[in-house]
């Protein structure tokens, strides 16, 4: 009975965490380069049951052997083992912003270990002044020149320095080359995971690598081919649609579990205050 207990709650845990991601992704849909989780549910181990028991044979001073008997096997609950972004590019769009600055695939090789395909990233600096690396390439230019996420964290060159323009007034081609209205040149830094789920996101759209280290240069890497793209932005590669199925599917799960609880509590309450009482 109290297994039982465990298992459900289990359960509802699970899928509260799972509303929880799809909320999230729902919440970014109109955010520029975001990428939706996407998670996993596992069961725990199951546990075999076994009853114990006693043979009692035929003796002078009579003995008792104990002896176990297999009931079966229990499964002891499920969780959200992890979740993990997807990096497939979201539909690109035109806004005519000089500072809106489009980051898109053509040709990004398969991970021979993984079969992911890899992917490429604007390097920008956190106010730490460690690397991180966004897609989201809605970009603008501080009071001082530089060019910035909407966040205010700088977007580095190929160097990693900040860049610095004297307008808003500039050009970029799809080299990442930046030409100023006053002849500054610059080529924005864009860094290459060749297995992307193994980086870590920070929110707001950031990512990190696990030891700190930073990104293959994505210029250099071999066979990797991409553009970048002035005055687009690529959307959210969120399924709006298929994620409000998904939170309708958690929450009826949620719902179940939850019913499933009161139907054990019910017994408790009879097995504690009438039972009890005989």
């Amino acid at each position: 009975m109290f297994r039982g207990f465990y298992s459900v709650a289990s359960g509802m845990i699970a899928q509260q965490r799972r509303t929880e991601m799809l909320s999230n992704n729902m919440a970014n849909a109109n955010t520029p380069g975001f990428k939706a989780d996407q998670s996993t549910l596992r069961a725990f181990p199951e546990m075999l049951l076994q009853r114990m028991d006693k043979l009692d044979i035929p003796t002078e001073k009579g003995l008792n052997l104990p002896i176990t008997k297999t009931v079966g096997a229990i499964n002891t609950g499920v969780y959200m083992q992890e979740v993990i972004p997807k990096f497939i590019q979201g539909d690109i769009h035109e806004t005519n912003q000089k500072t809106d600055i489009a980051l898109i695939d053509i040709d990004i090789p398969v991970n021979q270990e993984t079969g992911l395909r890899g992917s490429v990233f604007y390097s920008v600096q956190n106010p730490d002044g460690q690397v991180r690396y966004t897609r989201n390439g809605d970009f603008t230019l501080d009071g001082s020149g530089f060019l910035t996420t909407a966040s205010g964290l700088y977007v580095l060159d190929e160097q990693g320095n900040p860049i610095q323009l004297s307008s808003d007034q500039f050009v970029v081609d799809e080299y990442g080359q930046i030409t100023g209205q006053n002849g500054e040149t610059a080529r924005i830094g864009i860094g290459y995971a060749d297995n992307p789920q193994r980086l870590i996101k920070e929110g707001d759209g950031l990512f990190r690598t696990e030891d700190g280290a930073e990104l293959e240069n994505a210029f250099n890497a071999q066979g990797v081919q991409f553009k970048l793209q002035q005055g687009f932005l690529e959307r959210s590669n969120v399924d709006v649609s298929r994620t409000m199925t998904d939170m309708l599917t958690a929450f009826r799960a949620f719902e179940a579990n939850q019913k499933i609880l009161q139907a054990y509590d019910k017994s408790m309450d009879k097995a504690a205050n009438e039972i009890g009482r005989l």
